[in-house]
């Protein structure tokens, strides 16, 4: 019945035209913020939320890295998504859990964490699966910091949102993408901003022709390894959901992997993926 159900939101030529008109009126008064997840404002629509609880339990990833952290919603999220698996693993095992001792981690970027913010994630129930790094997601001593951190888990996820020009996500995609293992993905946000209208964006600095979802495109044009996979099952199933992208799943090569990775030759196959979510999902889809 599922398939049946997708196959049919795909083949209704009403849907997608009136989804974009939902998101981009509801767009205008701010429809994203309104939401939180366990006291810390969320900046996401709800179906992003749904489609992220199902991607972190299909993945099963240790950890999961995020650039932009804002009130820390996203954090907090992931933070008790992964909890949620660490209790289905002692459950599955006949073990304890200790929340003093978390086994997954999510680890969150920011090139300003402001004061209260930070306090406020601090003090969160959830903060010791959390783990904040203050400075630009582009620069080289982040990113090294992070990749070190990285190599200390087996299944890694990554979610881009924070400076949503071109430039800057191709240079997080660049940095980051690496990091994503086999089985996992690489989700990019706010894709959908090349579908809004300019006047959306006439104080920001990404527009129409400039932000995620055209950095997105040009990682895939120039990375042969990753090809589009638009038949990503999740994409299709939310057809309406956030509002901003739309799903490419990219496929890896093994050929191609030594060139991503710098030589490291990984033997799996990688995917990357934009999704069409409230706040567009782009994701990068490994696997095994």
């Amino acid at each position: 019945q599922l398939t049946d159900n997708i196959a049919g939101l795909k083949r209704d030529s009403d849907v997608q035209p009136l989804s974009r008109i939902w998101l981009r009126e509801i767009t205008r008064h701010k429809y994203a913020y309104n939401f939180s997840w366990m006291g810390r404002p969320l900046i996401q629509f709800p179906q992003d939320m749904t489609a992220m609880q199902e991607l972190v339990w299909t993945v099963r990833p240790d950890l999961i890295i995020e650039t932009g952290i804002a009130h820390g919603g996203s954090l907090i999220m992931n933070a008790s998504l992964l909890a949620l698996l660490d209790y289905a693993d002692a459950a599955e095992h006949g073990e304890l859990v200790d929340p003093a001792k978390p086994k997954r981690r999510v680890l969150g970027v920011d090139i300003d964490i402001r004061r209260h913010n930070r306090e406020a994630i601090e003090a969160h129930p959830m903060a010791r699966s959390t783990t904040m790094i203050q400075g630009s997601s582009i620069d080289p001593a982040t990113i090294a910091q992070v990749r070190e951190i990285a190599s200390q888990y087996s299944r890694v996820l990554v979610c881009l949102d924070s400076n949503h020009t071109h430039d800057h996500v191709l240079a997080e995609l660049n940095g980051y993408a690496p990091l994503v293992t086999p089985g996992s993905y690489c989700v990019v946000f706010d894709t959908l901003i090349e579908d809004m209208p300019a006047e959306f964006f006439q104080s920001s600095k990404w527009g129409i022709g400039d932000n995620p979802k055209t950095a997105a495109r040009e990682f895939l044009s120039t990375h042969p390894g990753f090809e589009d996979d638009e038949g990503l099952t999740l994409g299709d199933r939310v057809a309406g959901r956030d509002a901003y992208g739309e799903y490419l799943a990219g496929h890896r090569r093994e050929a191609a992997a030594a060139d991503l990775f710098g030589g490291s030759g990984l033997p799996e196959a990688r995917h990357l993926a934009q999704p069409v979510t409230g706040l567009g999902l782009d994701v990068a889809e490994a696997r095994l």
